[in-house]
């Protein structure tokens, strides 16, 4: 593995109350690595992602964003140079498509000009018609075409790491998959760093280098898919198991000819 580190959990706990959410948590990601974080409900995903860009804070450990003690660096700093992607696209619904895209680069004194040219580079892109969707408010879109709005706002200011929590659960099947795959792309292309938590264990294994496994606040396992496939974990073979017995499924229910 490369020894550059983007990010680098070194013994983290996070406590809501009595819930110990994140419970001394170690996990470094490569620089240029792609990371799926993965777990049920409760499991301290969430937590984890958002301590990296400090939306909260770790009761004790150290977190470090390409060498830099996160404690150390203005929060709001910190964040302008991290892409964060949520769930439902997270974006502002009474700004057009071109503001809600250009708004940290607004906030940073970019001219106009340099925002406008900005906006069109990234509805390139992320494959989004210029001219049909630049002035079109976020309630117009579907939810596919939020989310890719989601992105390019969050690739506006040309981070190198990026921070996705669920990006793609919201969205049908094919709009699921046809989003991952473009954005595995966009990872290699631009040459980022990508955290992306999901509960789905097809798409980890799909578009991840390694996968995190989170249970109870714990990291129960780190690795490639053909790695944790060799978990003495009783909960990480499990979920492995899921993709495995799905693809069972289908191939029973499935015609073995014909366009399937």
């Amino acid at each position: 593995m490369p020894s550059k580190l983007a990010i680098s959990y070194a013994r983290v706990t996070k406590s809501f109350g009595s819930l110990r959410a994140v419970d001394d948590v170690s996990l470094d990601v490569a620089d240029g690595e792609f990371v799926a974080i993965v777990g049920g409900s409760g499991s301290g995903k969430t937590t984890l992602l958002r301590l990296a860009n400090r939306l909260i804070e770790a009761d004790s450990g150290t977190i470090t964003v390409e060498g830099q003690n996160v404690r150390d660096v203005d929060p709001v700093a910190l964040r302008r140079r991290i892409g964060y992607v949520f769930q439902a696209g997270g974006l502002f619904p009474h700004l057009s498509v071109a503001d809600n895209i250009g708004i940290t680069p607004n906030l940073l004194g970019v001219s106009a000009a340099d925002i406008a040219s900005r906006v069109d580079e990234l509805l390139d892109l992320v494959q989004l018609d210029r001219a049909a969707h630049r002035d079109r408010l976020p309630e117009a879109l579907s939810g596919g075409q939020r989310q890719r709005v989601g992105v390019a706002r969050a690739l506006a200011a040309r981070p190198r790491i990026m921070l996705m929590d669920e990006p793609f659960g919201a969205l049908d099947p094919l709009t699921r998959d046809a989003l991952g795959e473009d954005f595995r792309g966009l990872h290699r292309k631009l040459g980022l760093t990508t955290v992306m938590i999901t509960h789905d264990m097809t798409e980890a294994i799909l578009l991840a280098d390694r996968i995190a496994v989170m249970r109870a606040g714990k990291l129960l396992a780190l690795g490639t898919p053909a790695e944790l496939s060799k978990s003495s974990d009783a909960y990480v073979l499990e979920l492995l198991r899921t993709p495995r017995r799905q693809v069972e499924r289908l191939n029973a229910l499935l015609p073995t000819s014909g366009a399937a």
